[in-house]
């Protein structure tokens, strides 16, 4: 315990309520608003599923978040979730959880959200698009979008490394400006944009379910386990532009007042949100016919929306729009991320030099060997699959963490507890038992991709004890 103590002496507590709040905002929303409706829209194919699929995982989003409320007001120093996973189960479950973040969970975010600003980048400057190959070595094909991810992560890694003050600044900013922007877009699109008889079409069988097939271009019914199928599978994307809310947990170590600040964030940022995706959907359904939400171009709904609202220029202000966003989100994950790895150094469980902090009060080695591995996985060209590998671990996760408190309330029950879980036990084993449904249709239904995250998680148990002995 006294370790930690003076760790906590190290790291500056140089972040308040609304510097927490908005990096659970800004790091909760990335490209996912403006471009998963669209597959939504295909697996269930109507208004009502549409907007209930977005309310749901906003939903179950704000009782975790709230059921971590618990936890950080227990254990409110650097770590978040793999710390309260160590005190509640043991060494073993809490380096799966580290292991399962540096491999995929964080640094495969990281890359899928670098990807996404370099591919409307290239909408204001063609040449940076992945069309533009640079360099062939056999199979493997660089491209100019992959280059400009990698320089973001480079850049945004760069800047947190000289101190948590700088990446304090840049989040608080952006995602202020990222806020305004979608309300903006949600305020015209409904003002301007929005017709009645679009509306009333989307919504004239609202909660009939069907899904399209791309080769026929037809929309086919759908009921039973195919229901069920296309439900989970639309999850995926609403359950990850909802993920990321948690990294303020891993900064706790310099957030001023972290009994408080820290749960009382993670339910503002995460309400916050939800509200803008419903909102953000509803305007999509009073501007843009159903058909067109499932078809649109690469998935770009936002970008139909715009030019339904603003003409022409609606692609170009969508661009900036989602650059803003994706920078913001990608400068909270790297900021959160680092402190993770800094925390399991601390336990042994990392390489030695991640636990250093340099004079700013950071874990710049932390920071980098993050760094590295983010924009190798940018070369990969797999980021689609990266968000099937990470939700289902990420889901894992955040069943067990919050089965903790359940833990947790038997073997401390004398701790000091200045929040308690809202709802407790109900809201949290609520939670545990959606996403555990959720989870055994993904698997059950995406097990090619579902099945290899699950198998990554895996692999860290020999890793574990091959590597524990040296460390103790």
């Amino acid at each position: 315990m006294q370790e930690n103590e003076q760790d906590q002496e190290h790291f500056k507590r140089e972040l308040g309520l609304l510097d927490g709040t908005m990096l659970v905002v800004g790091s909760m929303i990335g490209s996912g608003i403006f471009i998963v409706s669209a597959d939504i829209a295909r697996q269930v194919g109507s208004a009502g599923w549409l907007t209930l699929i977005w309310l749901i995982s906003g939903l179950i989003t704000i009782i975790a978040a709230v059921s971590y409320g618990e936890l950080s007001a227990m254990f409110p120093k650097a770590g978040g979730q793999y710390v309260y996973l160590k005190e509640a189960y043991n060494k073993l479950i809490a380096f799966l959880y580290g292991w399962s973040f540096f491999a995929v969970i964080q640094t495969g975010t990281i890359a899928a959200v670098g990807v996404a600003f370099s591919k409307f980048a290239a909408y204001l400057y063609e040449p940076l698009s992945d069309e533009n190959i640079l360099f062939e070595l056999g199979s493997f094909k660089l491209n100019a979008a992959q280059l400009v991810s990698i320089f973001t992560i480079i850049l945004l890694t760069y800047i947190n490394s000289r101190g948590v003050k700088n990446g304090k600044i840049l989040q608080t900013v952006l995602t202020i400006i990222k806020i305004l922007s979608l309300l903006g877009l949600i305020v015209f699109g409904l003002t301007l944009a929005a017709k009645a008889s679009i509306w009333d079409a989307n919504w004239a069988d609202a909660w009939t379910t069907r899904s399209y097939n791309a080769e026929s271009g037809s929309w086919l019914p759908i009921s039973g386990t195919a229901l069920i199928t296309g439900i989970s599978a639309a999850m995926v994307g609403s359950l990850f532009s909802s993920d990321a809310w948690n990294g303020v947990t891993f900064i706790a170590g310099e957030i001023k007042n972290p009994k408080r600040n820290v749960g009382f964030s993670l339910f503002l940022g995460t309400f916050i949100v939800t509200i803008i995706y419903v909102l953000t959907n509803l305007m999509y359904l009073a501007v843009i016919p159903l058909d067109e939400i499932a078809t649109a171009k690469s998935d770009r709904v936002a970008v139909v929306a715009s030019q339904y609202i603003f003409g022409n220029i609606g692609t170009l202000i969508i661009a900036v729009m989602i650059m803003i966003s994706t920078f913001a989100c990608n400068n909270g994950l790297i900021m959160a991320g680092a402190r993770v790895y800094y925390t399991m150094a601390k336990d042994g469980l990392f390489f030695k030099k991640a636990a250093v902090l340099n004079e700013s009060s950071v874990p710049e080695w932390a920071l980098w060997a993050q760094c590295i591995w983010a924009s190798a996985l940018c070369l990969t060209g797999k980021y689609g699959d990266l968000l099937d590998f990470v939700i289902i671990i990420v889901l894992i996760f955040y069943i067990l963490t919050i089965y903790g408190i359940f833990i947790l309330r038997k073997k401390m029950p004398d701790a000091e507890r200045p929040y308690k879980a809202f709802g407790y036990p109900f809201l949290p084993m609520l939670y545990i038992i959606t996403a555990t449904a959720i989870c055994i249709s993904l698997l059950l239904t995406k097990f090619s991709t579902c099945g290899w995250g699950v198998l990554i998680m895996l692999t860290g148990i020999p890793v574990y004890y091959l590597t524990k002995p040296k460390e103790n």
